[in-house]
């Protein structure tokens, strides 16, 4: 009897241990998605007060860089095919 106890509650905690991994994992893709969208805002501010040639090519490169990294982890998110939970202020609810 014990041994079948502790099998089963070792399958919870390993089914348990899972779950919050891929909570984790999606809070940290969210938090990319956050740092990667205030990324491509901030490329495009600093468009808007580039000075010179130099600056200006930069500061395209810049935004075209941040927006392709803010959708390729928009896809990644998409292609997880997980029910995602209603974030409040960086928590999950």
């Amino acid at each position: 009897m014990w041994k079948r106890w502790n099998w089963l509650w070792s399958k919870e905690a390993a089914e348990s241990k899972e779950k919050e991994g891929v909570k984790s994992d999606m809070y940290m893709l969210y938090e990319e998605i956050v740092a990667a969208r205030r990324d491509w805002d901030n490329a495009q501010r600093h468009f808007e007060y580039a000075l010179g040639r130099d600056q200006v090519d930069y500061a395209i490169f810049a935004i075209e860089a941040a927006e392709k990294r803010y959708e390729m982890l928009l896809r990644k998110a998409k292609a997880l095919q997980l029910k995602w939970p209603q974030w409040y202020k960086g928590e999950v609810q």
